[in-house]
């Protein structure tokens, strides 16, 4: 099966670290997403409230860096939480398990907030404790880190992080604000 969601959109509030018993990070927030689009000539906008829980390092570097308006991407799965409230009622709620991020503000955006920034936890399941891992910055635009797992693919993505263009190689677009979905 395939579980992968992609999402844009600003953190609705700060981020909430704490620490599981065996030291693993975990994060929570949550991120407001909005659509723009037309509806009998009338310009509407739809926003969507998603929470997310990052883990491991990537939980500790939303919690330097981003804060509650941050504007980031982020890549991860589908997770269905389960749960009994204090009244008895059973409840239930979707969320996104963020396995990537990218940090999408500018400098000088949100009392300095990572520009551009990314991070890359690709971890096979958030149960699992990660000590205190080794993790690689690669060169490139934009800041990446990537938990290194497996040593060739560690090695193949620095490869590629060399080979990335100059910013003088890259092409500006024109596109106006109001075209872009998001």
């Amino acid at each position: 099966m395939f579980n992968k969601v992609i999402l844009v959109g600003n953190l609705t509030r700060d981020i909430e670290l704490r620490y599981s018993q065996g030291g693993m990070g975990i994060a929570s927030t949550g991120l407001a997403t909005s659509r723009k689009f037309t509806s009998n000539g009338e310009k509407k906008e739809e926003v969507c409230f998603v929470d997310i829980t990052f883990f491991a390092r990537s939980a500790e570097i939303a919690n330097q860096y981003l804060r509650k308006g941050s504007k980031i991407l982020v890549e991860g799965r589908l997770s269905f939480d389960q749960w009994v409230d204090q009244n008895g009622q059973k409840r239930s709620k979707h969320s996104v398990v963020v396995e990537t991020m990218q940090m999408l503000d500018s400098k000088g955006d949100n009392q300095g907030a990572s520009q551009g920034g990314g991070y890359n936890n690709s971890m096979p399941a958030p149960s699992q404790d990660y000590g205190q891992d080794s993790y690689a910055p690669q060169q490139g635009r934009a800041q990446s880190y990537q938990q290194p797992q497996q040593q060739p693919s560690y090695n193949k993505a620095r490869e590629q992080s060399r080979q990335m263009p100059s910013s003088n190689d890259i092409p500006t677009i024109d596109i106006d604000e109001d075209e872009i979905p998001f």
